[in-house]
């Protein structure tokens, strides 16, 4: 080290800092699709619902699998060269989707990209299907990157932090998701409109490229790092002797997927991830689609922007409290944790109940209803993920967290899957049938838009009941 002053250096808080801005360029890069496919993406490869639909499922549980080794990746790796990996090559995918185009004109042999937008009959639907494998190529890439960010950022946290400062740590980069979710709609639509769709895949994407040059170099772990003086050392490294101390004491076994699955706990938590995790995806994947729909409020419009950002502004103000109320009832009430944040979710749980009136208010009012009770809704889903993995660590052993978390993300990968297929072939349907499709009073593609609107409005009442049976008292697994 050689920092020699006697004051404590912060470089812990550059490296906190750091990691939010990766979580931030995250969801840019993941949004630059939603934000751009239905105002200057499909109309030139001839896409309709059914194949976003399938780009977006494919990347949801392409990203869930990834997740499950994302871990191991990082810690074989090490975190200086698994973060910077990570973020390098889900960078490198968001920029290859801006070659979608040339790569779908040169296999189909078309002379230009405005023969390709022009196409009609068979040639159309060449085009339209070439350039979704092509997509997903990409989106897939994406996936794999983005999957070691969150492992890669916890385990930097737990390097640089002691465990009272952890969890502090751990909401302020992970706040980088709600401000890269209010950036996107400010600086996308708008990026594609002066420069092109490729133009704003290849800018967001440089970003993370950026990123990963300044990690290289600030960089090291805080033993070795010449930005950390003793003091801080020492700060840092404060519970070292009593983790030590208790290691002695009490040996962790690992937990195999097989012993995973023998406890209800296990199943308790990957249903509940199951059922609700799809509900955040599609709001993310499709709310710029709905507000162009119903309302004509294009991606790239004032009105588009506005609207997009502020349901993430709700989502974002509103969330920060999900982890507040458990505390509550645990330190006022008595109760234990898990008693806890289960009465928190069976609350937050009722949030998603507002997107039954979501249709109903925006044919009725506008659309800016719609965008205060998704951004609700949003708000009730954060609230509750915060509390659901919780639940993990009420229930099994450190050992254990990572496999169990692992598998609840692909469940919650498998829910989203599910409802982005459903409902881009529905979205599909509904619009063809027109007025012969009808549903609680709507028809064509707003049905659509409803049936998916009451499916998300009862997924966390069915997800909570589900929990509660399998689990209805606090019960600690033990490794055997």
């Amino acid at each position: 080290m050689n920092v020699t002053t006697n004051k404590m250096t912060n470089w812990r808080w550059v490296m906190c800092a750091m990691l939010f801005a990766a979580t931030t360029v995250n969801y840019l890069d993941r949004q630059v699709l939603s934000l751009t496919w239905k105002d200057f993406i499909s109309p030139e490869f001839h896409w309709n619902d059914e194949i976003y639909g399938n780009i977006t499922a494919i990347f949801s549980i392409f990203y869930a699998v990834a997740n499950l080794f994302a871990g191991k990746f990082v810690d074989w790796m090490g975190t200086k060269k698994g973060y910077f990996w990570a973020i390098t090559v889900w960078s490198l995918g968001a920029v290859l989707h801006a070659g979608c185009g040339w790569l779908t004109m040169v296999s189909l042999g078309l002379p230009d990209l405005a023969a390709m937008a022009k196409a009609t009959g068979l040639v159309a639907v060449s085009v339209a299907t070439v350039s979704m494998y092509a997509f997903l190529v990409c989106r897939c890439v994406l996936a794999m990157g983005e999957a070691g960010n969150f492992p890669a950022a916890i385990k930097v946290t737990a390097e640089y932090f002691p465990k009272k400062d952890r969890a502090f740590a751990t909401a302020i980069f992970n706040s980088g998701a709600s401000v890269g979710a209010l950036a996107a709609p400010a600086t996308i639509p708008l990026l594609a409109k002066v420069w092109g769709w490729e133009m704003a895949f290849i800018i967001i994407g440089a970003i993370g490229f950026i990123w990963a040059g300044i990690w290289l170099f600030v960089y090291d772990k805080p033993k070795d790092s010449r930005f950390v003086n003793e003091a801080e050392l020492n700060y840092i490294n404060q519970d070292e002797e009593n983790e030590k101390a208790a290691e002695v004491v009490v040996e962790e076994k690992q937990m195999s997927y097989m012993e995973a699955f023998s406890h209800k706990q296990t199943w308790s938590f990957a249903f509940g991830k199951f059922m609700t995790d799809g509900v955040w995806w599609f709001f993310l994947f499709w709310a710029p689609a709905y507000f162009s729909d119903q309302f004509g409020a294009t991606s790239d419009s004032p009105l588009g922007i506005a609207l997009i950002f502020t349901l993430y502004a709700i989502v974002t103000i509103l969330s920060m409290f999900g982890g507040y109320l458990p505390k509550l009832f645990v330190e006022q009430k008595g109760m234990n944790p898990y008693q806890g944040r289960m009465l928190a979710m069976l609350i937050f749980a009722f949030f998603p109940l507002l997107a039954l009136f979501a249709q109903p208010m925006g044919d009725a009012y506008g659309p800016w209803w719609p965008a205060i009770i998704i951004g609700l809704v949003g708000a009730g889903h954060q609230a509750w993920s915060a509390n659901i993995f919780s639940t993990v660590g009420d229930m099994f052993p450190k050992s254990a967290i990572a496999t169990i978390t692992g598998i609840g993300s692909m469940a919650g990968g498998c829910g989203s899957f599910l409802i982005n297929k459903v409902s881009g072939s529905l979205f599909t349907y509904a619009e063809q049938q027109g007025s012969a499709f009808q549903f609680m009073g709507f028809e064509g593609k707003p049905a659509g838009y409803m049936i998916i609107f009451c499916v998300c409005a009862v997924a966390y009442l069915i997800g909570w009941t589900v929990m509660k049976l399998l689990v209805p008292k606090y019960k600690p697994v033990v490794v055997k």
